[in-house]
């Protein structure tokens, strides 16, 4: 059970991955990572977090979970069309910095937080689950991030603004999912 949550889990930070790839050029050779590290830090973290918060809070984090997480990916999703638009004439988008992947880090494993909730009350022992959703996250990035490369090289033109339309469809898709 606890792997198979892991995997629904990981499907964001897959994604995000995916869309970084696809948009910042050598992501996949510089950032990959680092990127893939905070991801599963914060899916450890989180899940730890929400499995010691316990159920008696499960509705009101639920609830502030994906309209935190709807607004942190729609802005990034945002922000990247507007700069993929802005920087066509330029050079594009270089690196994503340290705020920003922090920023889909914390976006990409809000939801882990109220996950981290179920997993408190399984059978499944707590530092094995925080782990495990840790390791398929950074799997998750890294194998997002290879797609994204492909795919990628072949919509060029268009990587900017699918990425960006990924991460807003994330958030859509987390506040009413």
């Amino acid at each position: 059970m606890v792997f198979l949550l892991a995997l629904s889990l990981g499907v964001d930070v897959f994604a995000v991955s995916a869309s970084c790839s696809m948009t910042v050029p050598k992501f996949r050779e510089k950032q990959v990572f680092p990127l893939a590290l905070l991801f599963g830090t914060f899916h450890v973290g989180m899940t730890a977090i929400g499995a010691l918060v316990g159920y008696h809070f499960l509705a009101q984090l639920d609830l502030a979970a994906r309209i935190i997480s709807f607004v942190l990916l729609s802005f990034i999703g945002v922000r990247m069309i507007w700069e993929t638009r802005r920087t066509e004439k330029e050079e594009g988008i270089k690196t994503l910095g340290l705020f920003r992947m922090l920023t889909l880090a914390v976006a990409t494993s809000i939801d882990t937080l109220a996950a981290g909730i179920t997993v408190g009350l399984s059978a499944a022992g707590l530092l094995f689950a925080c782990l495990l959703i840790g390791a398929v996250a950074f799997a998750m990035t890294l194998g997002g991030a290879f797609l994204g490369e492909r795919v990628g090289d072949k919509f060029q033109n268009q990587a900017g603004l699918l990425g960006g339309l990924v991460l807003i469809g994330l958030g859509i898709w987390s506040l009413f999912g």
